[in-house]
């Protein structure tokens, strides 16, 4: 009996796991048939059954949704025209594409683009469903265990604030730990609540939304005033407190504003000062207007291009190794430049500035020669790339910030050059009184050649930092040549602090006047500015004192 009894348990258990299965699988097939039901609406041509299909795979709460919706925002899904099967297409380069089945995510082979169009068709969206698909994809991965994906989630929530959603990011914000996103998702839940019919709940959003510095924020603010402003059929608290929200949000938008205008003016004034101070010294030391100091950036730049495609494997390197040679290359060059031409026209300042001119165009048109007239792209290395966010109103940009600092390290260093080495002191006595320095038997003539290549292979590594902000091209240096003489000009000849504080400055007026006067405008006010100052200031802001000074 007890034997029989034993049996019949497990017979019993057998059948139960049995039936589950049966009852799950069943489950399964059920939710197949729906999702597979709403994947034939998208070969409608009407958007409304779209927007069902959307719906309807959203809130099935199948994993493969999430799948399904992103590739129909980013326009890779397909459907088959004659069966209406959907796919999903991966892009595996030469024009072809790995199809995908969404449901089981098995491939169902590789598809030349002309055998995809003839045999399947791309599901349309408009503008209207981008905004259904980013609320939707928003829903679904708000409670995602990944900081970043909640992060972005949030701000698909803000940039279309809807009250289907708010219950959604109400239980969201509950159930959030991080600081950073449940701030975000208290913001979407106010802007959702802006838009509420209750006047109650919207002066209480909109209080809440006062300063704020997302941009969504502003535009939403700014939205709402002026609907009010133009319907006056609504409660007489909504506009004053939308106006205050709005103001408020404006005051402190723009003063993180002006501090990017700062950041991007010194980040403009490192490179400006990094072109600049070669030159500085080169006309302090020799008195020689170079003309094709610009051009010194340009080569630092190709070689900075040609480095990398040497070391394409290490990329992230590259920079540390592109430096070096920039600064060997350039200065050789300087030093070929001098001893070749420029030691035969001391004294001779405008023909120094003629024959200058020649050799910038004469290396312009051997870069062009071998490197072709189109500009080439160098590649930022990953640790330089991105930008670091403050708030939502003032973010910087690694590069950046990367060469202000590069710019301030290469100062400093040329400072501990001049004044700790013997080469400093002698370029110094040179720079004071050359017919002194020579008497006392300095050689004026290597001080000079090693000055001239001093100054080109620091103008070298800055066509390495410049590489990373723009394309290079054989007319690179043309375009920093002329800010450079004004900088030279402004700090004062010969003064490495006056060439700082210049460069600085004209960076951070430029990046100014540009918003109210336009790029070409502000460089002319920059340039009158410095005409006036001169006439009032003929030796710079810091002007070099010795007997050559006084002469």
């Amino acid at each position: 009996m007890k034997r029989l009894l034993t049996l019949s348990m497990f017979g019993l258990l057998f059948l139960n796991g049995l039936l589950a299965n049966s009852l799950g699988a069943a489950e399964i097939k059920s939710d197949i048939d729906v999702m597979q039901s709403s994947f034939k609406l998208f070969s409608s041509k009407s958007f409304k059954d779209k927007t069902t299909a959307i719906n309807s795979i959203a809130d099935s709460g199948n994993p493969i949704a999430i799948t399904v919706l992103e590739a129909l925002l980013d326009g890779k899904l397909y459907y088959h025209k004659k069966n209406k099967d959907i796919i999903v297409i991966q892009d595996i380069g030469s024009k072809s594409y790995d199809l995908k089945n969404p449901i089981t995510n098995f491939s169902l082979g590789e598809k030349t683009s002309k055998q995809l169009k003839k045999e399947y068709k791309k599901v349309g969206i408009n503008n209207k469903l981008r905004g259904v698909l980013n609320e939707k994809l928003a829903a679904l991965t708000i409670f995602s265990d990944d900081k970043k994906i909640r992060l972005s989630a949030a701000r698909n929530m803000l940039k279309n604030p809807s009250s289907s959603t708010v219950d959604v990011l109400r239980k969201a914000v509950l159930q959030e730990k991080d600081a950073e996103v449940k701030e975000l998702m208290s913001v979407c839940v106010a802007a959702a609540d802006a838009l509420s019919d209750d006047v109650e709940t919207q002066l209480r959003a909109v209080n809440s939304l006062s300063g704020s510095l997302y941009p969504e924020i502003r535009l939403l603010l700014e939205d709402l005033n002026t609907k009010y402003t133009e319907n006056s059929n609504v409660d007489k608290r909504i506009l004053p407190a939308v106006q205050s929200a709005l103001d408020s949000t404006k005051l402190k938008t723009g003063f993180y504003k002006q501090l990017e205008n700062i950041f991007f003016g010194l980040s403009l004034g490192s490179v400006l000062l990094l072109a600049a101070v070669g030159l500085a010294i080169t006309f302090g030391v020799m008195g020689v207007i170079n003309m094709a100091h610009g051009e010194m950036l340009m080569l630092g730049a190709y070689t900075t291009f040609v480095i990398q495609q040497i070391m394409p494997n290490s990329i992230e390197y590259s920079l540390f190794v592109a430096i070096p040679a920039a600064f060997i290359v350039t200065g050789l060059i300087g030093i070929g430049i001098e001893r070749g031409v420029i030691r035969f026209l001391y004294g001779r300042p405008l023909e120094t500035l003629l024959a200058t001119f020649g050799i910038s165009l004469i290396l312009q048109q051997a870069v062009r020669s071998v490197f072709s007239p189109l500009n080439r792209s160098v590649i930022t290395p990953e640790w330089m790339s991105g930008s670091y966010e403050f708030n939502p109103a003032l973010s910087l940009t690694y590069n950046r910030m990367y060469i202000v600092l590069f710019a301030l390290l290469v100062l400093v260093g040329l400072m501990l050059l001049l004044k700790k080495t013997a080469f400093g002191l002698q370029m110094r006595a040179v720079t004071q009184n050359r017919n002194m320095a020579k008497a006392m038997g300095i050689r004026t003539g290597w001080v000079d050649s090693l000055t001239f290549g001093l100054g080109s292979g620091i103008a070298g590594i800055g066509g390495v930092a410049l590489s990373q902000l723009t394309n290079v091209g054989p007319n690179l240096g043309q375009a920093y040549i002329v800010d450079s003489f004004m900088v030279v000009v402004f700090g004062g000849v010969g003064n490495l602090w006056g060439t700082f504080v210049g460069a600085m400055s004209l960076g951070v007026a430029n990046k100014f006047l540009e918003p109210y006067a336009g790029a070409v405008l502000a460089k002319i006010l920059v340039l009158i500015f410095i005409i006036l100052f001169i006439q009032k200031y003929p030796r710079g802001m810091f002007a070099l004192k010795g007997r050559l000074a006084d002469n």
